[in-house]
């Protein structure tokens, strides 16, 4: 296949992400080639079933799999506990066994939803991951992690699962409204301010829209090494949650009518300045990454007052007791981990607002 990039993430079980365009339709051919005939629920929502559903239903039932599609209505409010119950509860009435497969087609909801609807089913069923946005290309179908919302805040109940594939079609890209194209561009960007500023100057000069895959590529090869040497998120990979607690409160804060994307955006502008505030920063940051941010439709501030984002934040799943962890940008290319006293979470969000 022309333009395809594969990558292996090691770890147990290891598994491939292939990136490419057409692979929706090709997805049949290419799971056969992993797994024998057998019954394949295919997860997505009210948005990417549209588009998409079809394509993948023909591809897989040609190549031999039964199939049976569950449509549930898009947008992060489905991300809950009632909405897992109607998944399990649809595996269960389709009779799928230990032997069968979950596919998660959509965005980082869907894959979310659909991974930790194979996690609990039946203590764990395999399941594969066809991302259909630029978010969930870079960041969320890879590395296992699973999740629904409560009421107390983002992601806190979810599991471990690492996939059995990733397909991700770049022609997926073009449907994509700007917004939520944008939306994965934040995370992208993330990865460059963590790891390789090469990257991050991709996003400075518009070769994200140019050359997706390449973006697409890199991003997941960098996060298949953390997760290899991290699965747990243990140590490590809690580098990747740079801007997500602030994000997190935002959204929590929006009642989640600030998407994921724009809400990381935000919270990575706030932490940049913070660290610059506090002398937390080797070098001037902050101007750089907010002007990247902008160039790429991503807010770089949020409208909710400190103490309300302090308190949102005060139920993320990275506090540990009395303290919380922050990802910390030094330069672009570097970041560390710096536990605080969950009081003084306050003060910083002050500092990355006003700065």
């Amino acid at each position: 296949m022309p333009d395809c990039r594969s990558i292996q993430v090691n770890t147990t079980p290891a598994y491939g992400v292939t990136i490419a365009p057409g692979l929706l339709a090709a997805c049949g051919p290419r799971l056969r080639a992993l797994m024998p005939p057998c019954h394949m629920a295919v997860i997505t929502d009210s948005a990417v079933a549209p588009l998409y559903l079809d394509t993948v239903q023909r591809s897989l039932s040609t190549a031999g799999f039964a199939v049976s599609p569950y449509v549930f209505p898009a947008g992060e409010g489905s991300k809950t506990l009632s909405t897992l119950a109607n998944i399990l509860e649809f595996l269960a009435e389709r009779r799928l066994t230990r032997t069968d497969c979950v596919v998660a087609l959509g965005g980082g909801v869907t894959g979310d939803m659909a991974g930790f609807a194979a996690a609990v089913y039946l203590r764990g069923i395999r399941y594969v991951q066809l991302p259909t946005t630029l978010l969930a290309a870079v960041d969320s179908s890879v590395g296992g992690k699973t999740a629904i919302d409560l009421a107390a805040g983002k992601n806190l109940a979810g599991a471990f699962l690492q996939p059995a594939a990733v397909l991700c079609d770049t022609d997926c890209l073009a449907t994509l409204p700007k917004d939520v194209f944008a939306d994965g561009a934040a995370e992208a960007i993330k990865t460059g301010v963590l790891c390789d500023e090469s990257l991050f100057s991709l996003f400075e000069d518009g070769t994200l829209s140019a050359e997706p895959a390449e973006v697409i590529a890199r991003c997941v090869g960098y996060k298949a090494g953390v997760v290899e040497r991290d699965e747990k998120e243990r140590g490590e990979r809690k580098l990747l949650n740079l801007g997500h607690t602030v994000g997190h409160a935002i959204e929590k804060c929006s009642g989640y009518a600030v998407p994921h994307g724009h809400a990381v955006a935000a919270g990575l502008a706030v932490i940049a300045r913070a660290a610059e505030a506090l002398g937390w920063a080797e070098e001037p940051i902050a101007a750089r990454i907010t002007a990247c941010l902008a160039q790429n439709g991503l807010p770089t501030g949020a409208d909710y007052a400190p103490e309300a984002l302090a308190e949102a934040a005060s139920a993320d799943k990275k506090r540990a007791g009395g303290d919380i962890t922050l990802v910390v940008p030094r330069r672009i290319g570097l970041c560390e981990l710096k536990k605080i006293p969950v009081p003084e979470l306050l003060n910083v969000i002050r500092a990355g607002l006003e700065g």
